[in-house]
């Protein structure tokens, strides 16, 4: 406020000032100035003196112009910089930049071969490869010519400004064609340049991922989380997904040793991890620590109950009863009481000790409310353990062949049902995505038309080599299942004496023959339906 004030001020003192210098020189009567030229001479009043002086001083800009404007013409001729040639460039800047305009917007309205043309008159125009090339290889990617656009892209790569966009560009058309070792590298490149890139790192790990590179896979892992592209939690879990995957590669290569660390280190980053669990537990039995093994199981137990968890718990002890058994594992079933997977367990504890009330008492109402092949088998197990006919044998054997599977290994981004845990879907190869859950109905649809056995026993061996049939049918069994069940490796664990040691071992017939034998004619009726 008071600046703008004092600039008024000047500018009337300023108006004053002129105006009174005006009188002045209108109402001056002296002497102006006297010009002599060739022998004439003029005589100026003071007013008409200053408006000369202010003619001489107009005409010496003009000229001063002019001169500065050939000057200019001779540089623009010579190719020197000029305000001539600013205007010229200037006027090519914009027409380039609009051309840029308009190729992002025909790339951007799917117009390929539009984008191109537009491309290469802004590249004309502007003269800048680092922002034209780009434009020209994704629209010669839209557009189909995929030649082209690696040869952009490899000149990009040539730039080091643009060099990551141009590996980026290459590695992307390398997944694209399916050359996955080749991408490997490309993306190994473009993380060492930006490494903090989210998109870099997560393709980077996938690659890593499917290739097997567990080591490599935890340092990008570990990237991710310094750069803040990953939350501490999520990345603990997949932490403990890589170093279990690493665990199996060295046990496949016979490092024991460095195997039962690495998998003792995923069970701790991520405890619920199941099939962590199981290997961690497995390496404290080897080691004869069974106290640190129950102490794994029994965490990740009250986690999530699952059938590896029992039969590693099992495993502890492989000579004791059945009796004996069933009171050891009162201390994990007890964790999830209510849970279906604890009540399945009872009930095959119970009929592997005989014990088939107790084994219908512990099962509950799952074969009506839930009913999977498991928990019908299972039934069958125990109606025929009870002495029932086998007309009600057969009946629920028959539920069971049209029955849903139960809870399995299911991909949560695609719903793909696997037999085993990996790392990696198999169908879909997303990272750390398999969770133990019953599929989807229209997923988890039994084909199966072959026999079925109660799930508490393993193969028959049979001595006598005359019933193959029930031998088949427990392979069938065991075929829709994921690999041995809890049950099976219970009865392998068990005594002779037991129930399951005598379907092994009576070369006459057993109860769980003719339930192979029963599970095959139900199979035979259902088929000739």
């Amino acid at each position: 406020m008071l600046w703008s004030l004092l600039k008024i001020l000047v500018f009337v003192a300023v108006v004053l000032a002129l105006a009174w210098g005006a009188g002045w020189l209108l109402e001056y009567d002296g002497a102006g100035m006297r010009l002599t030229f060739n022998g004439q001479e003029f005589t100026f009043t003071a007013l008409q003196a200053v408006l000369a002086l202010m003619a001489l001083l107009v005409a010496l800009w003009v000229l001063l112009k002019i001169v500065s404007f050939l000057v200019a013409l001779v540089r623009f001729v010579n190719g020197d910089e000029t305000a001539i040639s600013r205007y010229f460039d200037r006027n090519r800047e914009r027409k380039g930049f609009q051309a840029l305009s308009d190729g992002l917007m025909a790339l951007a309205s799917g117009e390929g071969k539009l984008a191109m043309a537009k491309a290469a008159k802004a590249d004309r125009y502007l003269n800048k490869p680092e922002l034209t090339n780009l434009l020209t290889a994704q629209a010669a990617e839209m557009a189909g010519d995929r030649e082209k656009a690696e040869a952009v892209y490899k000149k990009l790569v040539a730039n080091e400004k643009t060099r990551f966009v141009g590996v980026r560009g290459v590695m992307k058309q390398r997944l694209a064609e399916g050359d996955t070792d080749t991408a490997l590298k490309l993306a190994e490149r473009a993380f060492a340049i930006k490494p903090k890139h989210e998109e870099t790192q997560d393709i980077l790990l996938k690659l890593q991922a499917d290739h097997g590179d567990w080591a490599g896979a935890r340092k990008t892992l570990n990237a991710k989380l310094k750069s803040g592209n990953l939350p501490r939690d999520v990345h603990r879990r997949r932490e403990a997904v890589l170093a279990l995957s690493e665990a199996r590669e060295v046990a496949a290569d016979g490092r024991t040793i460095e195997q039962r660390e690495t998998a003792i280190e995923a069970n701790r980053l991520s405890p619920e991890l199941i099939p962590a669990a199981v290997m961690a537990a497995r390496s404290y039995i080897e080691q004869g620590k069974s106290k640190y093994a129950t102490r794994v199981i029994k965490k990740a137990w009250e986690a999530q109950p699952h059938p590896d968890l029992a039969a590693t718990f099992a495993a502890i002890n492989p000579d004791e009863t059945p009796a004996d058994r069933i009171k050891r594992f009162q201390h994990l079933t007890r964790l999830a009481s209510d849970h279906r997977e604890t009540k399945l367990l009872l009930a095959e504890l119970n009929i592997a000790a005989e014990d088939f009330p107790g084994a219908r008492r512990a099962l509950g109402d799952l074969a009506e409310t839930d009913p999977d092949t498991r928990t019908l088998t299972i039934m069958a197990a125990i109606e025929r353990g009870e002495g029932a006919s086998d007309a009600v044998v057969k009946g629920w054997l028959a539920r069971a062949l049209n029955a849903p599977r139960g809870p399995h290994w299911v991909c949560d981004n695609c719903s793909n049902i696997q037999n085993e845990w990996t790392a990696t879907c198999t169908n879909c190869g997303a990272l750390d995505t398999l969770s133990w859950k019953t599929p989807p109905a229209e997923a988890a649809s039994s084909n199966a038309d072959s026999a079925m056995l109660p799930l508490i026993v393993g193969a028959i061996e049979d001595h006598s080599g005359k019933d193959m049939a029930a031998q088949d049918s427990v392979l069938a069994g065991r075929a829709m299942h994921n690999g041995p069940t809890m049950g099976e490796k219970l009865a392998e664990d068990t005594e002779p004496d037991t129930m399951a040691g005598k379907l092994a071992q009576d070369a006459k017939p057993t109860m769980a023959e003719k339930l192979a034998e029963d599970a095959e004619i139900v199979g035979e009726d259902t088929v000739r339906a």
